[in-house]
């Protein structure tokens, strides 16, 4: 992996080919959860993911978000159109990045040793469980784009990146409280133009 000055990585697996049966099937079972956010997941496709430190948006703006955001949700239940799609990341998911990116909380992420343990856990079962194409380490959050590989859920995949850096980051810190936010935001790839705007999205993310 390459490192920048603004801790962007970028995986060899960037150059593999970028196969149409990784993008979202709608004739394919879906596993759908939800706890704050609605998660869907199928096996072996592209994921967007991103995950924040816990203090990263004040309580009081998360919370205003939150009870706004499930009352659109009650009103317009998925699937979604394109219209529904849009008005919902115009809302929601746009206004949660700018909050993100004004640089809320401890950051702790701008720091070169906890930077590290971030990457390292990614990187760890790059390969194994998933494959990494590209993410970027910001002061309060991190982007990943990435494939997940057979009989591996991105729940759990997400799940071992949070538990693993979360107790290194404890450790060296000599802390003990909670690190990442519980519940982290994901979107399926749909098709080789969203890919190539995630791509993009996470690599400019410093900017």
């Amino acid at each position: 992996m390459k490192l920048s000055q603004y801790a962007i990585y970028v995986s060899p697996n960037a150059d593999m080919e970028i196969a149409s049966c990784g993008f979202y099937n709608p004739r394919t079972k879906i596993l759908k959860t939800q706890r704050n956010l609605p998660h869907w997941n199928q096996e072996k496709k592209f994921f967007f993911v991103t995950f924040r430190l816990a203090d990263s948006i004040p309580q009081e703006i998360s919370r205003r978000l939150r009870e706004k955001r499930d009352i659109w949700l009650t009103l317009h239940p998925k699937p979604w159109d394109c219209i529904a799609e849009a008005e919902y990341y115009k809302k929601f998911h746009f206004p949660l990045e700018k909050f993100l990116d004004e640089g809320f909380g401890s950051c702790i992420l701008r720091e070169a040793r906890i930077c590290r343990i971030v990457h390292d856990s990614l990187c760890h079962f790059d390969g194994q469980r998933y494959d990494l194409f590209c993410f970027v380490i910001m002061p309060n959050h991190v982007h990943v784009l990435l494939r997940t590989r057979q009989q591996f859920n991105l729940s759990e995949i997400l799940f071992s990146w949070k538990s693993f850096s979360a107790h290194a980051i404890n450790r060296v810190l000599r802390t003990c409280g909670r690190v990442w936010q519980a519940e982290s935001w994901d979107r399926i790839i749909r098709s080789r133009a969203h890919f190539d705007r995630v791509f993009k999205y996470i690599l400019d993310n410093p900017r």
